[in-house]
């Protein structure tokens, strides 16, 4: 397809992504809320409880029955289309990105495994993610949500591990993510919306509603909130290489997402107390750790040394001065050759990879002042994190990843 036209459709396709997943959580967070706050002390006969609230200029008084009004009313929303479209916009948006393109975004250098079974992989993890899914919430260990849920996150652990394998950092994440975003969906679609419907349909027969429908709906609609930060940070992942780059990056992705589900927990409960207050500096102190166990200064890789020679030429100041602009000129100009070759196929006014019509990022590699002013970004990611070329299409070795990072570090002179 022509990148100019994959760009376009990319765009489309995530902005609507954005806006219905927007319009999905925001839903989601704003009835936890609300069951969160109901005032629950002698309420109206048939209620469970009641809030008054004030936003936009207007005052609302809102009421949550126990059951359902003796009436139904002729007008009832239902919260589901953004739930579908957020899942429908993903899948092709990843298609979009990691399909049409799976030797550069999917397949993990040295894999061994081809675009197809890649495709193949990524698709037949979210249908297995579902099933297995779906399989342990209907077992006995529906019964104990608390070792449910430690069961469900050691089993998507489990997946981004065995993801990482076979995919970029970068493939394996966003794949984490749709498993996460099909089981939430299909929550939504099989289980929440089921009950709903069997509840009113019960209310309008004037019949008894199975009570277990209800339930069995509560708790996958608790696992879809707690699920929804961890979902976020993996919809903006791709901008951290620093995570999905490391050679742990699956741990980072479990650390990351214990830290974003104990902040969900935090407001989850704050409406009844603050004894799960501590979550907070807990996960920010995470954070932290998490920052510095990934520095590229904690660990520094242990890659092959260049072997190269050095002339020192002792006779006055001004011979020193020019011998040391000599080394530097000849070793940008080692630079210089190893960036043109392996990085301006794509970082270039005019890239010579059919994917892109324009540099990734708007960063460009052509002159040595622009390899100069991305330096730090160059080291980030060709040196530290090893994501970039993506999937080392040009083949760059581990010898010229030192040689950059030498240069860096010598002060990165391109003169």
């Amino acid at each position: 397809m022509d990148p100019h036209m994959t760009e376009w459709l990319n765009l489309l396709i995530r902005w609507v992504h954005m806006v219905v997943g927007v319009a999905w959580i925001g839903a989601s967070f704003y009835f936890v809320w609300l069951e969160n706050n109901l005032n629950r002390s002698n309420p109206k006969e048939g209620l469970s409880g009641d809030l008054w609230a004030i936003h936009g200029g207007g005052i609302y008084h809102l009421e949550k029955y126990k059951l359902a009004p003796p009436k139904m009313p002729d007008n009832l929303h239902w919260f589901k289309w953004e739930a579908y479209f957020t899942w429908i916009t993903g899948v092709c948006l990843l298609g979009v990105v990691y399909y049409l393109n799976a030797d550069l975004y999917l397949v993990a250098p040295g894999s061994g495994i081809d675009s197809a079974t890649a495709i193949a992989i990524g698709i037949g993890s979210l249908a297995v993610g579902w099933l297995v899914y779906s399989f342990l919430c209907d077992s006995f260990l529906g019964k104990t949500p608390v070792i449910l849920g430690v069961v469900l996150f050691l089993g998507l652990v489990a997946a981004a591990y065995g993801l990482t394998q076979v995919f970029s950092g970068r493939g394996a994440y966003i794949h984490v993510g749709a498993i996460i975003g099909t089981i939430m969906v299909g929550n939504v679609f099989f289980v929440i919306m089921p009950a709903q419907r069997n509840l009113v349909k019960a209310i309008e027969e004037n019949t008894e509603p199975d009570p277990r429908l209800p339930a069995k709906g509560l708790l996958r609609s608790r696992h879809n909130n707690y699920l929804t930060l961890p979902v976020l940070f993996i919809m903006i992942s791709n901008h951290f290489p620093s995570t999905y780059g490391s050679h742990y990056n699956w741990l980072i992705l479990a650390g990351l997402s214990v830290f974003s589900i104990l902040v969900r927990h935090y407001f989850n409960t704050r409406h009844g107390s603050q004894k799960f207050a501590w979550t907070i500096p807990v996960a920010a102190l995470g954070m932290i750790t998490l920052a510095f166990v990934t520095s590229p200064y904690a660990n520094k890789p242990t890659s092959p040394q260049v072997a190269h020679t050095e002339s020192h030429v002792t006779v006055n100041a001004d011979t020193e001065k020019n011998a040391e602009q000599d080394e530097a000129s000849s070793s940008f100009a080692k630079i210089n050759q190893v960036i043109q070759v392996r990085c301006t196929v794509c970082h270039s006014a005019t890239p010579s990879h059919a994917a892109f019509q324009t540099a990734p990022g708007g960063v460009m590699l052509d002159t040595p002042q622009e390899i100069k002013i991305n330096a730090s970004r160059i080291v980030a990611q060709s040196v530290t994190t090893k994501v970039m070329p993506l999937g080392n299409l040009t083949q760059m070795t581990d010898e010229e990843r030192v040689l950059i990072g030498e240069w860096a570090e010598q002060g990165a002179q391109i003169q």
